[in-house]
């Protein structure tokens, strides 16, 4: 069973009721982090809702570490305010990591200690009695997989710290958890194990920050999304949402097929197209599929294939980010 607090818990924490902001678990306001005049992160403003899975998806060096570390109260914004669960960090950062958990990329743990040992060292900071953090620690080995495990962590291996990272993010049964490119690194059985116990923490009631370079990772556990790049977001919503906001154009794609060479189409409305033997790629500002068929059977042409394709977001975000997809 997951350690729960008591009833009163928000009130002896300080924590405002009947904000209209209750509902974001985690909010950010204009969030800025400047390093020797360069702008790590670019005024960042978004909202994350409770019990939501939000993926924080950029590539490296977009901002993505920096600003986790900003709501966490591990970096001090240059400007800016961050909340979690209506608790400003900087302001009250001791209320906010009582409620936080957060697995780092890359962690460290004392590698002459046992797992259990470097989990009990942990729940000393958040005041568990030895019999409370005993019972939690039993109960986080056994979900994390590292269950009679005796071993000194400096021999574990990246999926097993991994592991034992995740148990240390929630030794202190946190709201909101931040996992910090939590796949990277693993074996596809790894990232699969961490990918189900992301959806059952989900399902808990947390609310869960990922952060990752990885878009399929993203997609496949996030319903929500933020995209950063060179420091400022440049999209967040649905991943539809995201899709049409990264679009650089309202174009429709068409492709279209024909059993042997395909002649140039003249037909009105197409603004690019590319040809390669059977088959061209129609760039249109609307759906002109009816008018290139009469075209093609004016010409008496069969038509094997005629399509719109849309890109997939993936396609989209390698465009806006690397500029090329």
């Amino acid at each position: 069973m997951i350690y729960q607090r008591s009833p009163d818990y928000r009130s002896r924490q300080g924590i405002r009721h009947g904000c209209p902001e209750a509902n974001h678990m985690i909010r950010t306001e204009n969030l800025t982090k400047v390093y020797n005049g360069v702008r790590a992160v670019d005024s960042v403003s978004l909202n994350v809702g409770k019990g939501e899975v939000f993926g924080f998806l950029g590539p490296n060096g977009s901002g993505k570490t920096t600003t986790i570390g900003m709501i966490v109260g591990l970096i001090e914004p240059s400007e800016g305010k961050c909340f979690i669960n209506d608790v400003e960090v900087t302001r009250n950062p001791l209320q906010a990591k009582k409620i936080t958990g957060y697995l780092p990329d890359g962690i460290g743990f004392y590698p002459t200690l046992t797992a259990r040992q470097n989990l009990k060292y942990f729940s000393k900071f958040y005041g568990l009695s030895d019999a409370e953090a005993d019972r939690r620690i039993d109960e986080l080995l056994e979900y994390v997989g590292l269950k009679g495990v005796t071993t000194q962590t400096g021999g574990f291996s990246r999926g097993m710290r991994q592991r034992l990272g995740l148990a240390q993010a929630l030794i202190n049964d946190p709201q909101v958890l931040f996992m910090d490119e939590p796949t990277n690194g693993l074996d596809p059985q790894g990232v699969v194990q961490f990918r189900h116990i992301i959806s059952d923490l989900a399902g808990k009631g947390k609310t869960i920050f990922f952060s990752s370079h990885i878009l399929s990772e993203v997609q496949l556990v996030c319903k929500n999304i933020g995209v950063i790049s060179k420091g400022k977001l440049i999209a967040s919503g649905t991943t539809d949402e995201v899709k049409r906001k990264l679009q650089k154009d309202d174009l429709v794609t068409i492709v279209v097929k024909v059993p042997g060479k395909l002649p140039e189409l003249k037909t009105p409305g197409i603004v690019e197209a590319s040809y390669n033997c059977s088959t061209a790629t129609i760039r249109a500002r609307t759906d002109i599929r009816d008018e290139i068929s009469d075209e093609l059977f004016r010409q008496g042409l069969h038509v094997s294939e005629l399509k719109v394709v849309e890109p997939s977001l993936e396609d989209v975000f390698l465009e806006t980010v690397y500029g090329s997809a």
